[in-house]
């Protein structure tokens, strides 16, 4: 039982100014603007828009900042104030075929089409501090200018697919609107649409375990990344009075697409299956993890058993916003006692009736004996 506890609002309002202090810091360090933020900090805010569900890298900053740099409690500021907003519509669907890439690199063609752009990548880098990033006021080096990148870069799976060894994705039936898990309620078992929109915005850690669990062996998956891309996407909106798109801008995305083995069945050859991920934002350990899952979900799909929490779509659905799953457990700071003595007393009586019941069967003993 949940009961409102009065009082203690001195108390409460005096936190609000311990938290500002806190997150200012030091007075003598120069504060941290939201654009330093948002410039420097960048991964980070593409974290804080996929988990929050709102493309805006102003705000992300803005939410890192008022957080502490706590990531979720960020992404809660950046839901909440996605719920204040005007919805006039849906955008076009996405072409990322026609993504301005910054970077695209493939696990499974060495020299595929339109060639491999490391672009900016820790991939390749010294797990080694760089003390150098301490001194204050060092100028940045110059930018060396970008070779042209060729217009033409193919996706894997849609030069697998020419083949016939990928598996073909057709939109359902009548090709409706996606399911808005934003404004309706997720019942189970999921569709697809669901799913990937449940994962968008969906912890990044949560994800990585379960795409971990599949590679481990509680998944049955053998996967090998086909493509993950980064770079621009034009955003298109058809407002009713005009009839026709108009660009409204662009945004940043990365796109993963897992190839997958199939053995196939009576009446699917055997092929290339595939995961897929997209988010905002500068993202690849996410969209990986994304796909990863997206294919343990699949499943059921394939006719394979689904004994495993990665191919369970109401576990990882529900499990994965950390947004609820922070708010269901840290409210057990909130007062309980009502709930609390209740549990207490139930445990002193049952105590009580031990020791009586104990005590009963001790007497009777000497009696039994005789």
């Amino acid at each position: 039982m949940y009961v409102a506890v009065k009082g203690g609002e001195a108390a409460i309002l005096a936190t609000h100014d311990l938290v500002a202090e806190a997150r200012r810091g030091n007075p003598a360090v120069p504060e941290i603007s939201v654009a330093q933020i948002r410039e420097q900090q960048a991964l980070a805010c593409a974290r804080v828009m996929n988990e929050g569900s709102l493309y805006d890298q102003d705000l992300a900053a803005l939410a890192l900042k008022q957080a502490q740099g706590d990531v979720i409690e960020a992404a809660f500021l950046m839901r909440a104030y996605r719920t204040t907003l005007p919805r006039f519509g849906s955008s076009e669907p996405l072409d990322t075929a026609a993504m301005a890439i910054r970077r695209r690199v493939s696990a499974t063609y060495k020299d595929l089409p339109g060639g491999q752009v490391l672009g900016p990548t820790y991939d390749y880098t010294h797990r080694l501090f760089d003390f150098a990033l301490m001194d204050e006021g060092g100028e940045a080096a110059p930018r060396k200018a970008a070779a042209p990148l060729d217009a033409t870069m193919p996706r894997v799976p849609d030069i697998l697919g020419a083949e016939g060894l990928m598996e073909a994705e057709e939109p359902p039936e009548g090709d409706p609107r996606p399911f808005d898990l934003t404004r309706d309620p997720v019942s189970f078992p999921a569709d697809r649409d669901v799913r990937l929109q449940s994962m968008a915005r969906g912890d990044e850690g949560f994800l990585l375990g379960l795409g971990y669990s599949v590679q481990r062996g509680f998944g049955g998956t053998h996967p090998f990344v086909g493509e993950v891309r980064v770079g621009e996407v034009a955003v298109e909106f058809v407002p009713e009075e005009l009839g026709f798109a108009i660009d409204l801008g662009d945004i940043t995305l990365t796109e993963c697409q897992m190839v997958n083995q199939f053995q196939g069945s009576k009446d699917v050859p055997p092929q290339f299956t595939r995961g897929y991920g997209l988010v905002f934002g500068h993202s690849e350990r996410k969209a990986m993890s994304m796909s990863l899952v997206d294919r343990a979900l699949k499943a059921r799909d394939f006719g394979e058993a689904t004994n495993y929490p990665a191919q369970q779509d109401e576990f990882v659905l529900y499990h994965a916003d950390n947004v609820e799953a922070a708010g269901f457990v840290e409210h057990l700071k909130l007062p309980h006692y009502v709930d609390f003595q209740g549990e207490l007393e139930l445990i002193r009586r049952i105590r009580r009736e031990r020791e009586e019941r104990l005590a009963q069967e001790q007497e009777a003993m000497p009696e039994a004996a005789e």
